[in-house]
């Protein structure tokens, strides 16, 4: 019975660092404002445009004005644009 109990610890301590870890990398990332590849209502801001001032306000899809915050290197490859 210990060592099922034991077992059990040890699995459930690698699961939590493993979590922990992926969080961890996930919150140092660098982000980038990614324009062109916001879906409708996914917005992360306001439109450069002026269309709308904020979040998830975005009323169609791939708008050129509109941007989703993403990790750096990804944009290009979803088809978007990055602009300063």
């Amino acid at each position: 019975m210990q060592s099922k109990f034991n077992r059990q610890a040890l699995l459930a301590v690698a699961l939590a660092s493993i979590a922990a870890t992926a969080s961890a990398a996930t919150q140092t990332e660098e982000k980038v404002a990614c324009y062109g590849i916001a879906k409708a209502g996914q917005n992360d801001c306001g439109s450069k445009t002026g269309v709308h001032g904020c979040a998830g306000e975005a009323k169609v899809d791939n708008d050129k004005g509109d941007f989703k915050a993403l990790p750096k290197g990804t944009c290009e490859k979803l088809g978007g644009k990055i602009e300063s």
